[in-house]
Order: C-alpha cells, then sequence, then structure tokens
C-alpha cells in the first residue's frame, strides 16, 4: 500500500521553519505512514534531520527559483515526488502561486490561516484587544488537521541527543554551568541593550559559568569576539559551526537565553529550556517556542504591548523603548532562579516545571 506523501511549504524566516520542524516531528511520530517532503531554504535542512521519511528539498528563491517561472519550475521539480496533499504553512505570494500550481493540477491542498485581523486586534494602538492569540504551531497542525490527519501536539520540550561539536568537547567537559545566548534579532525592537550583557557576564563569574553566544553575521560577531576577549567565560560561536553544529551544541547546554527570535525555536528543537527576553513582541501573538514556558518570559507589561507581531515597528512605554523596560537586574534574578532550581534538580533541562 503506497504511503501518503505530504509536501510541506515554508520558506522562511529561520525560527518559523524551526516551529515547523517540532510539528512535523509530532506528526512523524504519530502517522508513521507519512512520507514528508519539506520544501524550504537550504540553511534550514538540518532542522530537519532527526524527522524519518522526511524529503528535503531546497527552493533558491533568487536564482532558479524566482519569480512566477522559476516557481513553475520548482512545482515540476516537486511533481516527480508523486505527492498526494500540499500543505502551504507560508500563506505568503510566493507560497500561493506555487500551491495555486497544484491546485490546478488537481491535488488536495490546504492554506495556513494566519489570522492577520486577530494580530491587528492584538497591536494596534487603540481599542486593543490583549488576549493570547492560537500559537503558531497549532495553526501549522490545523493545516494538517484539515488534509485529514489527526494531529495532537503535546507542548512539551523533548531531549535529544546530539553529538558534541569537537570545537566544544573540552570546555563542554568543564564544571560550569553552560548557559547559550542569543542576544541578537533581525529588528533592532526585539534586541535587548547589548550593554546590559556585561552586566550579566560580570555577576555571573567564570569559576561557575561558560557562556555561549549564537547568531548573527559579521558585525554581531564581531560584537561577541569583544565580549569573548573581555571575559574568559564567553565563548563566540558566531559562523563557526553551522545550523547543524549549533543544534549540537545547544543540546548540550543547561539552558539558552534568547530574545523572540531563532534561538529560542532553536532551544525547543532540540528539547532545551529558554529564558526569552521580549520588548515590541508578545508572546500572545503565538510565536513561544515549542513546549517552553510563558513563565519563562521576562518582559514589563504595559498597555501599549504589543506593537509589532514581528518586532519591525516601535513599541514606546512610558517614554522609552519596550525591550529597555527589562532591566538587567530581573535578567539576573531569573537566571539565578533557574540554576537554583538546575541544582536542586527540581529544574526540567528539556520540559517545563
Amino acid at each position: 500500500m503506497k504511503k501518503a506523501r505530504v509536501l510541506v511549504i515554508r520558506f522562511s524566516a529561520m525560527g518559523d521553519v524551526a516551529m515547523v520542524a517540532s510539528v512535523l516531528q509530532e506528526l512523524s511520530a504519530q502517522h508513521k505512514q507519512i512520507e514528508l517532503v519539506m520544501v524550504s531554504r537550504p540553511q534550514f535542512a538540518a532542522f530537519f534531520e532527526s524527522i524519518p521519511n522526511l524529503t528535503f528539498h531546497p527552493i533558491f528563491p533568487d536564482e532558479q527559483h524566482k519569480g512566477p517561472k522559476g516557481l513553475w519550475r520548482l512545482f515540476n521539480e516537486l511533481k516527480k515526488y508523486d505527492i498526494d496533499y500540499v500543505a502551504d504553512l507560508h500563506n505568503n505570494i510566493r507560497s500561493r502561486i506555487l500551491t495555486l500550481f497544484f491546485k490546478t493540477a488537481g491535488y488536495r491542498f490546504s492554506i495556513l490561516d494566519k489570522a492577520r485581523h486577530r494580530k491587528k486586534e492584538l497591536t494596534r494602538k487603540r481599542h486593543k484587544i490583549f488576549k493570547p492569540l492560537r500559537p503558531t504551531v497549532e495553526r501549522y497542525a490545523d493545516v494538517f488537521r484539515a488534509l485529514g490527519f489527526a494531529l495532537k501536539l503535546k507542548h512539551q520540550l523533548q531531549k535529544e541527543a546530539r553529538p558534541i561539536p569537537d570545537a566544544y568537547r573540552a570546555i563542554l567537559s568543564s564544571k560550569t554551568f553552560k548557559i547559550g545566548i542569543a542576544s541578537f534579532a533581525q529588528h533592532p525592537y526585539k534586541v535587548w541593550k547589548l550593554r546590559y550583557w556585561d552586566i550579566i557576564f560580570k555577576t555571573f563569574p567564570a569559576s561557575e559559568y561558560t557562556f555561549f553566544i549564537f547568531g548573527g553575521g559579521k558585525q554581531e560577531s564581531e560584537t561577541a569576539t569583544t565580549w569573548s576577549e573581555q571575559y574568559p567565560h564567553v565563548c563566540n560561536t558566531i559562523g563557526q559551526l553551522g545550523v547543524k553544529g549549533e543544534l549540537d551544541l545547544i543540546s548540550h547546554l543547561d539552558f539558552m537565553i534568547s530574545m523572540d527570535s531563532s534561538g529560542m525555536h532553536m532551544a525547543s528543537l532540540v528539547g532545551i529550556r529558554c529564558l526569552s527576553i521580549w520588548g515590541a513582541t508578545h508572546p500572545y501573538a503565538g510565536f513561544l517556542g515549542y513546549g517552553q514556558s510563558m513563565e519563562d518570559c521576562i518582559q514589563v507589561e504595559h498597555p501599549n504591548r504589543p506593537s509589532s507581531i514581528y518586532g519591525n515597528k516601535s513599541c514606546i512605554c512610558n517614554g522609552v523603548e519596550a525591550i529597555d523596560l527589562v532591566t538587567p537586574e530581573m535578567v539576573v534574578e531569573r537566571i539565578q532562579k533557574e540554576i537554583l532550581s538546575i541544582s536542586k534538580g527540581i529544574g526540567q533541562p528539556g520540559g517545563q516545571d
């Protein structure tokens, strides 16, 4: 009997694609008869390597798959997989054109409901409706449910056994608490003041703590290099490992600290708890990392928050940017609480309390 083959479409962004991987892990475990074909940018392939019966097909939107002609070429590439269903988890212009090709050819399909009107209600300045929206991972799951696949998400972190990166084997063997930091984000309104990290590094000494900096490009790497030169217990991993190596390293940490960014979602993928810092955005928008806890969100509630779903808009609260309402003392206190839980053996590395 032929297995059901599902084409899954999600091209970007990094954190959103990582959340898709969390859902596909659950889908694959609950429907072992399913074969999946995942279409996304090549740099995200590592997110899906541990999912059985999954084939990754890269899209090159700036090259051979650019524009309608390029998407037609991609359509013909994907038809060769003899798929049965199309799950559009992106619902942007590019994915809708591709899905339209499949629809016209008679394939069964389902498209993500982004609930744009609800998001506008949550982020508008006047008459804001401050209620939690349906989690994005559940919206992803709804697409598969509409195709006839029952799917119950556990919303729990599950620790994934992964190899230790050779370059970090020695430092990971040290008897210190190992904390990952994803201190950067695509949009500035989601980035905590970089000078605050100096307070964190000074508060938690090298004798007991090791920090690993993740995520970013050349400019971010230069900042992280400055930190590593100034503080012996800070390691810059930016540009050193690739996505697979970063996932491997994160899986061996005690916990992560991240902005509302891909670092949080990568921690979820390998079952590591993440303390997250929020400003212009808010976990109510549905983008909290899969299996992460609202209790681990570090934020200051204000009637102006959130102003943005993606963090690309300023959010002024009491005369300052919303992310700046989070003080170093708040983050220090939350780290100390997490360390105490781990020390007492009551923390759940890879799960909620």
